[in-house]
């Protein structure tokens, strides 16, 4: 899941041990501030910020403001596919570049964890077993297959979405890399185990309290809807609907890997993202 820092190894004053911190529990008040979004930025893009706390608290910002993040890689997602449709390329061309943006700005993390992901699941070996194919740095059938399809998707989704208009273009690459970072703060949620004790799905895992994902969640669905107003009242019912698909398909996965592998591990949150932004970006091609 990161993509420009590497948690440190655990110990007492790790964060994935929930004593490490006083405000380890839910029921502190969320305050997201500097700390939480020097999380997000540096642990969720390419982007040189330097993390500098790793507590529980600081997570818990993080995985609350991933949105954000997901709002700037969205941003430079569009950007790049309005220029290239600006200077006369077509939308496939569009599109494909709208796609390579954010696996530049997280280094192929997050789809390196959708086919290590899918690698583990199709293994059909017990918890331990499968945990051990993900970590493993070669990529398996399943994920290959997996990579292929999903790319696929991303690509035919937006490339319908550019021929329609450069708005509903920019409109789709935006809503799905928000949506990606908002499946992980949905799983980082309370209650949601880590399926090892390090890594960084240990640092996040349980940190944000259900009332924070709703709260997110819920910004998030009606900034979609306000933005996508803009191109009429279908649209804007498009874009808070493809918003609340996604999460319901991310939500399955997940729990189909607590099921699996016991817990989220740094792979299941990449997969969680792209899942989640797939979702999204064929829900907003549909006319």
């Amino acid at each position: 899941m990161s993509a420009a820092s590497t948690p440190p190894p655990p110990s007492s004053s790790s964060p994935s041990s929930p004593s490490s911190s006083p405000s380890a529990g839910p029921e502190r008040p969320l305050r997201p501030a500097l700390p939480g979004l020097r999380f997000a930025f540096g642990t969720l893009t390419v982007l040189p910020v330097r993390v500098r706390r790793w507590d529980r608290d600081a997570a818990r910002g993080g995985m609350l403001c991933a949105p954000l993040a997901g709002l700037v890689v969205g941003t430079a997602s569009a950007g790049v596919g309005l220029l290239l449709r600006v200077l006369g390329a077509g939308p496939l061309l569009a599109a494909v570049a709208a796609v390579a943006v954010p696996a530049v700005l997280t280094r192929g993390l997050h789809l390196d964890g959708l086919a290590d992901t899918a690698d583990g699941l199709g293994s059909g070996k017990p918890a331990a077993d499968a945990l051990r194919i993900m970590k493993q740095s070669d990529i398996g059938p399943f994920g290959v297959i997996t990579l292929v399809l999903v790319l696929a998707a991303q690509v035919a989704a937006l490339a319908q979405t550019w021929a329609d208009s450069w708005a509903r273009g920019a409109l789709a690459a935006v809503v799905a890399a928000v949506v990606a970072r908002l499946a992980l703060t949905l799983a980082a949620r309370t209650g949601v185990p880590a399926a090892r004790p390090e890594g960084l799905g240990a640092a996040v895992a349980g940190v944000v309290p259900p009332g924070g994902v709703l709260a997110v969640a819920l910004v998030v669905t009606a900034a979609a809807a306000a933005a996508g107003a803009a191109l009429g009242p279908r649209t804007a019912l498009l874009a808070a609907g493809a918003v609340l698909a996604a999460l319901a398909a991310a939500e399955l996965l997940l729990r189909h890997c607590v099921r699996r592998f016991g817990g989220v591990t740094g792979d299941v949150f990449g997969g969680l993202a792209e899942t989640a932004a797939t979702c999204a970006l064929v829900l907003l091609s549909l006319d």
